[in-house]
């Protein structure tokens, strides 16, 4: 059960520590409380810090020019990252980058020079197109986005929900049904160029933190079979698994809020005098502060034993559910403790955590939502795929 951190994962996490709280934090003094993106200048300087610091675009592999970080460093990295008014949605503005989507590394050569080459070199950007307004929770059957093969095209017809960047973006992978008898069989991953006649974005959809995305529709939209990524009918699967993996630095995100809004609180109260005595020294105050520690602490065990499982490539979907359930859940009571114990002050645009209250809410619902992801734990300990008995090799 040792989850200590190696020496370069300790020094990692601590250049990472400095950079947002030497770099990130000032800036954001300067900038709209709902700010998501920074101006291009200061974006340069700050990417090029981390160029140096050999941190840009950490889980590019070696072989594709990235410094190839494993997940559990990745995991350590988020939840660093995300320590700042801005971090849970946009962590240190995307300064680090993030390379391609992960799924183009089952490319072809042509499709890797067309697309996985210029998106890690930052020359052209994509969307994921997985999510309908028919659902998102079961993609599997509710997706009704068509493709017809007709020659050596596919026409596709439909449309996608929620799809973040969609509008700027030069590509996108698009989940179609291309077998309409064979379920989760019959979803096939394309990649499509914006520019693509029959592309539309139909409209932009604004939600709850300071951010929109997109609601897209295909009208006869051709794509060649060249552009099918993997195989055809096994797109799901090349959805699937990147999602499960993904949770785990998501559920550390939320962990990095809760750690600032905690370290704000016992600040606050240590120097906050009401009725002739500290915050600090007031029970109730006191509880609040135990409870958020219990609930970061119970998160941060509950993520690295999914990212250790992962990196071991052992099964770890169930682990990466509990960690996105609970540290969403967690992050949550953590934030909404510490408005309590700042009072009025709390819920002012002045301080961050008023922020991370409204994009918290969120949390429970992307990725997957909380009750999905207690169906998928459900499964696989009915079925005997998980198990609460201790492991020998936690």
């Amino acid at each position: 059960m040792d989850l200590e951190l190696s020496e370069e994962q300790r020094r990692i996490v601590q250049n990472v520590r400095r950079f947002v709280r030497a770099e990130i934090v000032p800036l954001e003094r300067e900038l709209d409380p709902d700010a998501y993106e920074l101006p291009p200048a200061h974006k340069q300087r700050l990417t090029d810090m981390v160029e140096a610091m050999g941190l840009r675009h950490p889980g590019v592999p070696q072989e594709y020019g990235g410094p190839g970080l494993d997940i559990i460093t990745r995991t350590l990295m988020a939840e660093e990252m995300s320590q700042h008014r801005a971090g849970l949605y946009a962590p240190c503005y995307d300064v680090f980058g993030g390379g391609a989507p992960e799924q183009l590394y089952a490319a072809n050569d042509y499709q890797k020079e067309r697309y996985l080459w210029p998106a890690i070199r930052g020359e052209k950007h994509a969307f994921f197109g997985l999510t309908e307004p028919s659902g998102g929770s079961d993609p599997a059957r509710a997706i009704q986005t068509k493709g017809v093969k007709d020659g050596d095209d596919w026409v596709i017809n439909g449309s996608k929900m929620f799809n973040s960047g969609a509008d700027t973006a030069d590509f996108g992978l698009v989940f179609v049904r291309t077998n309409p008898q064979a379920g989760r069989q019959g979803i096939t991953c394309f990649i499509v160029d914006t520019d693509t006649p029959g592309f539309i974005v139909k409209r932009l959809v604004h939600v709850l933190r300071a951010h929109y995305t997109t609601e897209l529709a295909f009208d006869d939209m051709r794509v060649p079979a060249t552009n099918i990524l993997g195989e055809e009918g096994k797109g799901f699967a090349i959805a699937n698994e990147q999602l499960s993996l993904n949770r785990i630095p998501y559920a550390a995100s939320g962990i990095g809020v809760a750690v600032a809004a905690q370290r704000m609180a016992i600040e606050y109260a240590k120097g906050r005098e009401t009725f002739g005595d500290l915050l600090a020294n007031r029970q109730a105050i006191q509880w609040m502060i135990v409870d958020n520690e219990l609930d970061i602490r119970a998160s941060r065990w509950l993520t690295l034993h999914a990212a250790q499982k992962a990196h071991n490539q052992q099964p770890f979907r169930f682990e990466a559910a509990a960690a996105k359930v609970f540290a969403t859940d967690a992050a949550g009571r953590v934030v909404d403790r510490s408005i309590q114990i700042h009072g009025g002050v709390g819920v002012t645009k002045d301080l961050p955590l008023e922020r991370w209250y409204r994009e918290l809410r969120i949390r429970r619902i992307g990725e997957g939502p909380s009750e999905v992801q207690r169906i998928i734990m459900a499964r696989d300990l009915l079925s005997g795929a998980a198990h609460s008995e201790l492991e020998i090799g936690f």
